[in-house]
């Protein structure tokens, strides 16, 4: 029998729930880019894929070590007291409430979690906070998102004395991919990063163990698992004080 204390740490990892094709089968299912699953491989842990239908909260999630909101369609503008931008994509209220409840649930079990890119914008509206519905309006350019498909390098300057800086250092070239981008930030963020042009690229939730949120894509880059590992570390972390 493996031990507590040696087995692998836990990370669920949410998902998409998208019209797909694979084998002989054209249906919706829930999926999620491999890159996620291997980068929480590549550091020792263990992913587990969470659908966007279910009954996630705290009583549900216990069995987690660690929790990964993975990036993908733009928030309901409405979860934020907003009317839709024409460029804003049609709502997903099935991932939406799995998402917020899940990030509600890490945030009152102290369940590390890492919000990536639309994660982030997840973590930002649940605490109270409002999006930039197009970040190119804001920003005059769309180095985020250059076109379809293709992920934009951008220069991130972290904050010294973060937890964030602690990981990577004072500065990384992310990939990213997104239009929209946090405006107020919610009760409890700080934010730890920028862009050259302003742009809000990390969140720390004050008082939590390890609760960061980052609005590149940091699974696209196999050769820089730091944060990945950083999460699996506070996942062993919170499983051995407990």
């Amino acid at each position: 029998m493996v031990s507590n204390a040696s087995r692998p740490p836990v990370i669920g990892v949410t998902t998409y729930l998208e019209n797909s094709a694979f084998g002989i089968w054209e249906t919706e299912a829930v999926v999620l880019h491999r890159a996620y699953v291997e980068s929480v491989r590549a550091v020792g842990g263990n992913a587990v894929l969470l659908p966007p239908l279910g009954d996630w909260r705290a009583d549900t999630v216990g069995w987690l070590d660690g929790l990964i909101l993975s990036g993908g369609a733009d928030i309901d503008p409405a979860r934020y007291g907003q009317t839709p931008h024409p460029t804003t994509g049609t709502p997903q209220p099935a991932r939406d409430e799995a998402e917020f409840a899940l990030v509600t649930a890490a945030v009152e079990l102290e369940l590390p979690f890492l919000a990536v890119c639309r994660g982030m914008q997840i973590l930002n509206v649940a605490r109270g906070g409002t999006l930039h519905q197009h970040t190119p309006e804001q920003v005059g350019n769309t180095d985020h998102q250059p076109e379809v498909a293709r992920f934009g390098k951008t220069d991130v300057t972290i904050r010294p004395g973060t937890a964030l800086a602690g990981i990577l250092g004072g500065s990384v070239v992310a990939q990213c991919h997104h239009h929209q981008s946090l405006d107020r930030i919610g009760d409890g963020l700080e934010v730890v990063a920028t862009a050259p042009d302003g742009t809000i690229e990390a969140v720390e939730l004050a008082g939590h163990p390890f609760a960061l949120g980052v609005q590149s894509h940091p699974e696209q880059n196999a050769d820089d698992t730091r944060l990945f590992a950083a999460l699996v570390a506070a996942a062993i972390q919170r499983r051995g004080d407990r």
